[in-house]
């Protein structure tokens, strides 16, 4: 039912419920306007991050096309965190509380304004996951648009992007590096506007969001600074206003066999470990059930197919260029790998857009590999079991030779004193670092890991040193690491029990994380163990701890029992 229709029955049955007219008059609408669909242009825009500095023009865009369509464009905004400056300082901690505020931003405009449509404009990392969750939360057709990923940076002949400053600090300090090359790659590496360049967060959601059937074809590979984006938003806006017509909502679109191509579409990119908790958060606004072991599922039959950063060679925009996620999706399909029947925001099903794609991928691009010469054979997003995570954990296993490990345990209750003991060469070769009482609770909010992740690369430890935490990783960390431990250390979880030099055995062979220690041991530091005082007891931090889920239900805040 239209906006107009409801707004007329809730007249009609005296339901108090229907907007003041005056109000909108106050705003230059006029008598036929009322008649038109009532549409929400969600828009991300901010000047905090690069990833969002480049969306209004998308989000005026998007009114224009929405107005010249029929529809009356009802503007509103979301927040962002950006996580490149959050990195590594107490700030890291709002970044997963953003995606819960930004999927009620949404959610609660659609539903106070009773919006007939909303189309979600968004840049940096939890832009993606929480805007897709208000979608479905409130469910009425709704488009996704990304707003695009960044070019590269150079220096020296080198493509630079977010992660190249990351490592550069790692190699700096263990004097691998000259004071002049690191300032040079710190001022070089972000040239312009646009979400970090490789397969990290932003651009590993807005691929499954292309997958899921959410966003348009080749729009989630785009960059934000060339024009193919500014007609791609306007595109959505038409799309949508036909979406409304036919009244083809987000839970018509995303089941659990949607999800499935969204999943296979990250494993077959080497997409970001965070994509697990959004996917399960995602699953959850839209009533699908998913569990975490889902992702092993589909990870097992679906190959790695591009080379792309952090463990590769090429960025986003490499991958635009080489025929982007409908050459990928192409690939999966005619393997048997994707369910070509689901439909799309379009209307059409996934085999029927990509009817027209090459089965081939071109031959003048080393990107997109074709199922016989995959980078891996199955995915790399493995999750891991074990007395050290008995709901499952996430390990990230491309780019490494060997990935198993067993080693003593260096232990730290944060993530600074970690950093440091990096940066002063107190961890080696050998060594599982374990960094804890960082989870959604305890965090809390559960921070990323970029920084010591890229101080281990940068000083050449990547694949000879473990790491383990109840926190998240950034989408540009590869190493043999593993994270979402759960249950995490401030509810007890065996993390909190580990002590100093006890061994720690991580084996993606055997989807296995070991604590190598008797079940006696553990039961009696399991006693003897107390809960820490909350880091936080008021505000979003506060609430958020007070109500987040587990990392292995999607450290959601509406899961009740």
């Amino acid at each position: 039912m239209s906006q107009a229709n409801r707004r007329s029955k809730n007249i009609t049955e005296g339901v108090a419920r229907a907007p003041n007219r005056s109000m909108y008059y106050a705003m230059g609408y006029k008598e036929t306007d009322f008649g038109k669909p009532m549409i929400g242009v969600a828009n991300g825009h901010s000047t905090i991050t690069p990833c969002n500095s480049g969306l209004q023009p998308l989000a005026d865009a998007a009114v224009d096309a929405l107005q010249a369509h029929g529809a009356n464009a009802q503007m509103f905004g979301t927040p962002t965190i950006s996580d490149g400056m959050a990195m590594g300082t107490e700030g890291m901690k709002y970044s997963l509380v953003s995606r819960e505020v930004i999927s009620d931003c949404v959610e609660t405009c659609v539903g106070g304004q009773w919006l007939d449509g909303v189309i979600v404009i968004g840049g940096c990392d939890k832009n993606m996951p929480g805007g897709m969750m208000g979608m479905l939360r409130a469910n009425v057709p709704a488009i996704y648009v990304y707003g695009g990923t960044i070019l590269p940076g150079h220096y020296k002949g080198k493509d630079l992007n977010i992660v190249s400053v990351f490592e550069a600090v790692g190699q700096f300090s263990a004097g691998k590096m000259s004071e002049e090359d690191f300032c040079q790659i710190e001022r070089r590496a972000i040239p312009g506007s646009g979400s970090c360049g490789g397969m990290y967060t932003a651009n590993t959601m807005s691929s499954s969001f292309e997958a899921l059937g959410m966003s348009l074809p080749y729009s989630s590979t785009m960059a934000n600074v060339e024009g193919e984006k500014i007609e791609n938003t306007r595109e959505s806006a038409r799309v949508l206003v036909e979406a409304v017509k036919a009244d083809l909502k987000p839970r018509d679109i995303v089941t659990k066999k949607a999800i499935e191509n969204a999943v296979a579409v990250i494993m077959a990119t080497g997409g970001s470990t965070n994509a697990v908790l959004h996917f399960l958060a995602i699953a959850h606004a839209a009533e699908v059930e998913w569990t975490i072991d889902d992702f092993e599922r589909i990870r097992k039959r679906t190959p790695v197919l591009c080379d792309l950063k952090p463990s590769g060679e090429f960025l986003a925009i490499d991958l635009h260029r080489a025929g982007g996620i409908p050459q990928v999706m192409k690939l999966l399909l005619d393997a048997g790998l994707l369910h070509g029947d689901c439909i799309t925001i379009t209307g059409k099903t996934v085999a029927e857009s990509l009817a027209d794609v090459p089965s081939v991928p071109r031959a003048d691009q080393k990107v997109i590999r074709t199922i016989a010469n995959a980078m891996y054979p199955d995915g790399h997003l493995a999750i891991l079991h074990g007395n050290l995570s008995t709901e499952g954990c996430v390990a990230k296993i491309t780019g490494l030779k060997n990935p198993v490990i067993t080693g003593p345990a260096r232990v730290f209750d944060d993530e600074q004193s970690a950093l440091a003991a990096i940066m002063a060469g107190r961890i080696v070769a050998g060594d599982v670092m374990v960094l804890r009482y960082l989870g959604p609770k305890g965090g809390p909010g559960m921070p990323e890991m970029l920084a010591p992740t890229g101080a281990l690369i940068g000083q050449g430890l990547g694949e000879s040193v473990g790491l383990v935490t109840d926190g998240r990783f950034s989408g540009g960390t590869w190493g043999m690491v593993v994270g979402h431990v759960a249950p995490e250390a401030y509810e007890g979880g065996a993390i909190a029990l580990v002590h100093e030099g006890d061994s720690i055995t991580i084996d993606a062979h055997r989807l296995l994380l070991q604590l190598d220690v008797s079940d006696e041991e553990l039961a009696k530091r399991r006693a003897a163990w107390k809960k820490p005082a909350p880091r936080y007891t008021r505000g979003v931090l506060a609430k958020f701890a007070n109500h987040s889920s587990s990392a292995s239900s999607g450290a959601v805040l509406d899961k009740f029992e």
